[in-house]
């Protein structure tokens, strides 16, 4: 994971700051993807969009509903059932120019596209010494929590984590939704833009007229000082209710949403944990090799003299995903984040 250079000491500040906005309004973070392909596509006509069904359907999850009809169906196009063949297709778009944005239908259903992420995507602009950057943006709905079966509710960011050359983000929010996303197409480097498909139809008062912000940089939704919830995209909810029950047992918990895991914003995370001195990462996926364990390492050796306990981990089993009946056992939930903060009051 790379860093970003967010400027010390002024997390926990930015985070008390924030004051609404009397243009806000109500939004679902699908609407709001929605918007932001909608305003790329206005303001560049470089951009275009492709995937399974996006095109007159308008996406299994209708997120490029009504792109086809405004935009036309050479700007959003539907594709045959192959993954490989769409990201392969983008890669030859993005070399002659073009800002291809590609929808892979559900989490797994971009595994036979990873040797094309992988040994092409993720390295071209190092093969070619910079000269050929490919500005793709990968958008890849993931995470449980819908009832869905096998295929249909990995989290698999890990994968993407772990190959250089490829930024990966996570939007938590409805105006993270809209601004990543933008900022996603607008980057020269190939993005691997994970939407927590739980959080689609949840809406949030938002205010379209607030700057995007840049990939790399963490946020404090909520102060504390007994210790913090570290955490990203589907988990965030979990984690802002875990925090507000903690309070009934005496614990004031901060809670951090990454945003984006690669890059790694190092400043505020280590800024925010030596504040604190106790800290656990919530996610989805797998414990074993997760992203988690690279988020505790990172914090380790950053913040070993101040850490007053082990930085602990809340994630999903090591087993594939289970059944839509078992789920619920499988995610974390608010009582398994608060067994592990117990325990971290227990490490004295």
């Amino acid at each position: 994971m790379s860093t970003s250079h967010t400027s010390p000491a002024t997390a926990l500040d930015r985070a008390a700051e924030r004051q609404p906005s009397a243009a806000m309004k109500s939004t679902s973070m699908a609407q709001a993807l929605n918007t932001a392909l909608r305003d790329a596509m206005r303001a560049d006509e470089t951009v275009h969009v492709m995937g399974e069904d996006v095109g007159a359907l308008g996406g299994v999850f209708r997120i490029t509903d009504g792109l086809t009809a405004e935009f036309g169906p050479q700007r959003c196009l539907d594709t045959p059932l192959a993954e490989a063949g769409i990201l392969g297709t983008a890669i030859g778009m993005a070399m002659y120019g073009l800002r291809p944005v590609v929808e892979m239908q559900f989490d797994a259903f971009a595994y036979p596209a990873l040797e094309q992420l992988f040994s092409h995507v993720a390295k071209m602009r190092n093969r070619t010494a910079g000269k050929l950057p490919l500005p793709i943006t990968v958008r890849i709905p993931y995470g449980g929590g819908i009832g869905g079966v096998e295929h249909h509710s990995d989290a698999s960011e890990a994968y993407y984590t772990a190959t250089p050359g490829l930024h990966v983000v996570t939007p938590a929010t409805v105006a993270d939704a809209y601004g990543l996303l933008r900022a996603s197409i607008a980057s020269d480097d190939p993005v691997v833009f994970l939407e927590p498909k739980r959080l689609y139809w949840g809406k949030e008062e938002w205010n379209p007229a607030v700057p995007v912000e840049p990939i790399g940089k963490a946020v404090l939704r909520r102060t504390g000082r007994s210790a913090v919830l570290i955490t990203y995209g589907p988990s965030l909810p979990v984690c802002l209710e875990a925090a507000e029950a903690a309070r009934a047992e005496g614990w004031d918990l901060a809670v951090l949403d990454l945003r984006s895991l690669v890059p790694f914003d190092d400043a505020t995370v280590a800024e925010v944990v030596r504040s604190v001195g106790r800290a656990v990462v919530v996610h989805e996926s797998t414990g074993f090799g997760g992203v988690g364990a690279e988020i505790a390492a990172r914090v380790t050796e950053r913040c070993f003299h101040h850490l007053a306990a082990p930085v602990l981990r809340v994630t999903g089993f090591d087993i594939p995903y289970p059944p839509p009946m078992l789920e619920h056992h499988h995610l974390p939930g608010v009582d398994r984040i608060l067994d592990a903060v117990a325990r971290l009051q227990w490490e004295e």
